[in-house]
């Protein structure tokens, strides 16, 4: 491995496409609506709403740096140059640390799915090899990776476009066997907000951390051709891409299906499946699933790593990290984050109710966290450009307007993880873990003497090249 060596730019515009929509569809969606459906009622239509245009806000903020600057350490870096060394090196770690531990998640989710088919092996040996195979995908090379999450995110695409297309000509009473069914499941069980306004408000809370993940491609983008570009293109197709497969596909299910049934909150997706009069429903879910969980595991471990090789070649990892393979692979941060990754799928086998609830608890707020800190910076170095502003590629809309909006809809989200009692530890337990890095990089800086980069957010000057 050669530290003077630049990760491959191999990655296509289909792949970083793909990866752009994977990043936003995950097996939370398939699964975990239930949950926010009974919550909700159908009202949770509007907690998606709204979740998902506090993303589109961020997904903005976080394309008009990225297209301006392209880099690998995306935010991180950008926190660098807009509040200090400190808080590029802590929300590095912190997002780092969050992608790490859904490894440990998602490996355990498609171990379940695996042995539920092959119960003669157990279920951690599935976890391993799913652990294994991920690992030696990333180790190959980036478009290896990027071929990977492609047809992984094709599958859950075709699946999804299937779902909405049927559920159309169900709602529309042209499904034999299934009867228009009207506003009644949305009016008639309770009214559109069941459970009160409160309820949709919390139901916001359960819906936001679905859609963490778009920002994938902004890190991404470093190992394409063309960065700018693929920037530009993934963050002007989050708008459609969470209206339509996410708020699309919920309000098939809340259409078509009393928000209170049983079989919505167990797995809403395959209740409609099994409305549809489709066979083995069940199964049809759990291949959709799985392959979620697969790109998620893919995602998960190329983010951490990609991240860890930033902080390293900032100072703020071991340099080891920063070493490239003759692939154009950071291949010493892939397996860094492998170790860590296989730690927590053991954690889960041996402590599932203490040490690795703890872990993923520590995770539960990072999203905000990240969110905060990229509107933030953005905020600062969009100020700092003054009337250079005029000659960004990609700009916020409604600057500086939409942007502390953006603010005061994370903060509230913040403070509502704090009212919520189903939150608040893991709030609580984010924001130690947080204070935690965060000391650290403050006395690391103090002692350094570091101030805050002065970077202007666009130019030849100040765009540094991948790897370099």
């Amino acid at each position: 491995m050669h530290a003077d060596q630049q990760l491959s730019k191999s990655l296509k515009p289909r792949h970083l496409s793909m990866i752009a929509i994977a990043g936003v569809i995950g097996a939370g969606l398939f699964v975990g609506s239930g949950a926010a459906i009974q919550q909700a009622g159908p009202g949770i239509l509007v907690a998606y709403l709204a979740a998902g245009l506090v993303v589109i806000l961020v997904m903005r903020m976080l394309g008009e740096m990225a297209a301006a600057n392209p880099e690998t350490g995306s935010f991180s870096t950008y926190a660098d140059k807009a509040l200090g060394r400190w808080a590029g090196f802590s929300i590095g770690w912190l997002y780092a640390w969050f992608w790490i531990i859904v490894l440990g998640i998602e490996a355990t989710a498609g171990a379940a799915i695996m042995h539920r088919w092959v119960p003669g092996v157990d279920q951690w040996i599935w976890a391993l090899v799913l652990m294994v195979l991920l690992t030696l995908t990333n180790l190959g090379s980036v478009k290896s990776y990027g071929e990977f999450e492609f047809w992984f995110a094709s599958i859950k695409v075709a699946a999804i476009v299937i779902f909405l297309l049927a559920g159309i000509v169900a709602i529309l009473g042209f499904m034999p066997g299934v009867s228009a069914p009207g506003v009644a499941n949305l009016l008639d069980q309770g009214g559109f907000m069941p459970n009160g306004p409160g309820a949709v408000l919390a139901g916001i809370l359960v819906v936001v951390f679905s859609f963490f993940g778009a920002e994938i491609a902004t890190i991404a983008a470093g190992e394409s051709e063309n960065p700018v570009d693929a920037v530009k293109k993934a963050v002007k197709s989050t708008v459609w891409r969470i209206l339509i497969f996410y708020i699309g596909s919920i309000a098939i299910v809340v259409t078509l299906l009393p928000w209170n049934d049983a079989s919505v909150a167990k797995s809403p997706y395959v209740a409609v499946i099994e409305l549809y009069g489709i066979p083995g429903a069940g199964t049809i879910m759990d291949i959709v699933v799985l392959t979620s969980v697969l790109s998620c595991l893919n995602s998960g471990l190329y983010t951490a790593s990609r991240m860890l090789f930033s902080l390293s070649q900032r100072g703020d990892a071991p340099r080891a990290w920063m070493k490239i393979s003759k692939r154009g692979v950071p291949a010493a941060a892939v397996l860094a984050s492998t170790v860590v990754g296989f730690l927590t799928v053991g954690a889960n086998y041996i402590a599932p109710d203490t040490v690795f609830l703890f872990l993923v608890n520590t995770s539960g707020a990072i999203a905000l966290f990240v969110w905060l800190v990229i509107a933030t910076s953005q905020l600062i170095l969009r100020k700092r450009m003054g009337a250079a502003a005029k000659d960004l590629e990609l700009k916020m809309w409604l600057f500086p307007y939409l942007t502390w909006v953006t603010i005061g809809a994370i903060v509230a989200l913040i403070i509502g993880m704090v009212v919520i009692e189903s939150t608040r530890e893991s709030l609580f337990l984010s924001l130690a873990l947080a204070a935690i890095v965060v000391g650290i990089g403050v006395l690391r800086y103090r002692r350094k003497g570091a101030t805050p980069s002065n970077p202007v957010l666009g130019g030849e000057a100040e765009r540094t090249k991948i790897g370099s």
